[in-house]
């Protein structure tokens, strides 16, 4: 009894030790031995030992999988379409527009958008450039496009783009300081501050097929300033790309290897066949018994005699496998997620949704094309139109502007509207009603309704195309329900001529409330011209 007393009091004065606290899915024990890795190693530390092998697995995927193609495609048809369009902005020192010097500008871009004048191997369209580029990004992480002074096909501008693919530049090629002047991280020249200074490309493709087995050891150095380098950044210092699909190639590779041996068992099932069970002291029937010879062919219309004690056994084999079509949608829904996509965009199956949880996932995906309709804007085609007004203004291909005024406010000859692509209705009848209603209660500008849906149009466009619509109905005498103009409207009454002391009263009349016009009753009018055009 004393003895438990003493222990007692001996744990109450002993003095109380702080327990540690972790988070959970910290602490290490047997449920967790599967996780791998626990060194806090940076991106390009990673990047340098995987890029390599996640790059070749992708574009296998690209190449033989039918859901990896599906995806890089849906991200081309999304981000870029059939080419981001450009419209200049050039405003005028009271704030309206340039329409000369705009309309100049973007004809000069378009005859340079041509595929002769814009790459340099006079075969692929600017559109179709951009198309390339972002396909390479998501199939190999990172896509270079380099800068060419230089006049192709004859063109004014002297700028043509060369798409350098991710192999061709040195993976392997790193000095992290020490003796040398830089430091070079995957083939990417830095500075102190990770900036790019220049980068050192094969003069070949290493796969290439080429005479000379060293063509692609030999390297050239970029300078950074002649290179637009494309890729998506998710830890800072990256200077390399990951492939998009680098959560999904795994998954990928595995439905594309279950989907095989499933349609092997399928095929094998297909072939109808039976098995002769009989005693061992009973050969078969018409076989001698030291041909080593069990098997029978079994043709239409013929019976086939039995020994005694004899028994024919027919298998059919349970494929196809009923659990195959849950099972590859619940594989594919982990995949949509990695690659970050919808399942219904990705699969293009339909049959487990319905039209509320359809439109949900497309409006979902729609906000990440516009995120990456705006990196794709900032990243490459902001950089490379500064270029292009550079040399255009300096090689005089722009009518209207000359040197000393564009060098002298870059940023304002330098002025755009990118046109991306929109997006169709996914319900019309209810979302032209919803749009209108915006419009009207001024939530939303017809501007930006159109930006939505207008499939890469803006609103001058649509505007100057009813125009033409409605002047070549009216020259044809041709109604339909659009066609009638705010000039064949009820006449409204005529507005009371004023006295002649009113009309020589320099001021303007007041309005309905007796208070003065304002700012805003010019803009209605504007607007109410502007939706006149649709009635």
């Amino acid at each position: 009894m004393l003895d438990r007393l003493r222990h007692r009091f001996a744990r109450m004065l002993a003095p109380k030790r702080l327990g540690l606290r972790m988070y959970g899915a910290a602490r290490s024990s047997r449920l967790t031995a599967g996780f791998a890795g626990y060194s806090n190693t940076s991106a390009d530390a990673e990047l340098a030992l995987s890029l390599t092998q996640l790059r070749a697995r992708s574009r296998q995927l690209v190449r033989d999988a039918g859901y990896a193609k599906r995806a890089k495609v849906l991200v081309q048809n999304n981000v870029v379409g059939s080419g981001v369009g450009m419209q200049a902005q050039v405003m005028a020192t009271r704030g309206e527009l340039r329409a000369p010097l705009n309309s100049a500008i973007e004809a000069a871009f378009a005859a340079w958008s041509k595929a002769r004048h814009c790459h340099v191997g006079a075969a692929l369209h600017f559109h179709e450039i951009e198309r390339m580029g972002m396909g390479q990004v998501f199939e190999a992480g990172e896509v270079i496009i380099r800068l060419h002074n230089r006049r192709m096909g004859g063109s004014q501008v002297p700028l043509a783009l060369e798409i350098i693919e991710a192999e061709r530049l040195a993976d392997e090629f790193t000095t992290p300081g020490g003796a040398v002047p830089a430091n070079v991280r995957m083939g990417v020249e830095q500075d102190e501050y990770f900036r790019p200074i220049a980068y050192w490309i094969r003069e070949s493709h290493p796969g290439d097929l080429r005479a000379n087995a060293q063509g692609s050891q030999r390297f050239t150095r970029v300078p950074a300033e002649q290179i637009i380098h494309l890729k998506l950044t998710d830890r800072w210092p990256q200077t390399r790309g990951e492939p998009w699909m680098h959560a999904a190639i795994k998954k990928l590779h595995d439905m594309d290897e279950y989907s095989g041996a499933e349609l092997t068992a399928a095929r094998m099932s297909a072939n109808y066949f039976g098995t002769i069970s009989s005693d061992a002291d009973n050969p078969l029937a018409g076989v001698e018994e030291d041909s080593g010879d069990r098997r029978i062919d079994i043709e239409p219309g013929v019976i086939q005699g039995l020994n005694p004690g004899e028994k024919l056994d027919f298998h059919a084999p349970n494929r196809p496998n009923t659990a195959l079509d849950p099972f590859m949608r619940y594989m594919l829904r982990e995949t949509a997620a990695a690659v970050g996509v919808s399942y219904e965009s990705l699969s293009r199956d339909y049959s487990q949704s319905n039209y509320s949880s359809s439109r949900l996932a497309r409006l979902d995906d729609r906000d990440l094309w516009m995120v990456l309709q705006q990196w794709w804007v900032r990243s490459f085609r902001e950089p490379l139109h500064a270029v292009f007004m550079q040399r255009a203004t300096l090689a005089g291909a722009i009518a209207g502007l000359t040197a000393e005024q564009y060098f002298s406010d870059p940023e304002r000859y330098e002025a755009v509207r990118w046109k991306f692509r929109g997006w169709s209705y996914v319900d019309p009848t209810k979302e032209v009603t919803a749009y209108k209603e915006a419009v009207k209660a001024g939530f939303m500008t017809l501007t930006k309704v159109i930006e939505l849906t207008g499939a890469g149009d803006d609103i001058e466009d649509v505007v100057q195309q009813r125009r033409i619509e409605l002047d070549m109905l009216a020259k044809h005498n041709i109604d339909v329900d659009t066609t009638v103009l705010p000039e064949a409207a009820p006449a409204a009454a005529a507005p009371a001529q004023p006295s002649a002391d009113e009309a020589e009263d320099d001021t303007e009349p007041p309005d309905d409330d007796g208070d003065a016009p304002d700012d805003d009753d010019t803009t209605n009018d504007q607007q109410q011209r502007v939706v006149s055009l649709w009635r």
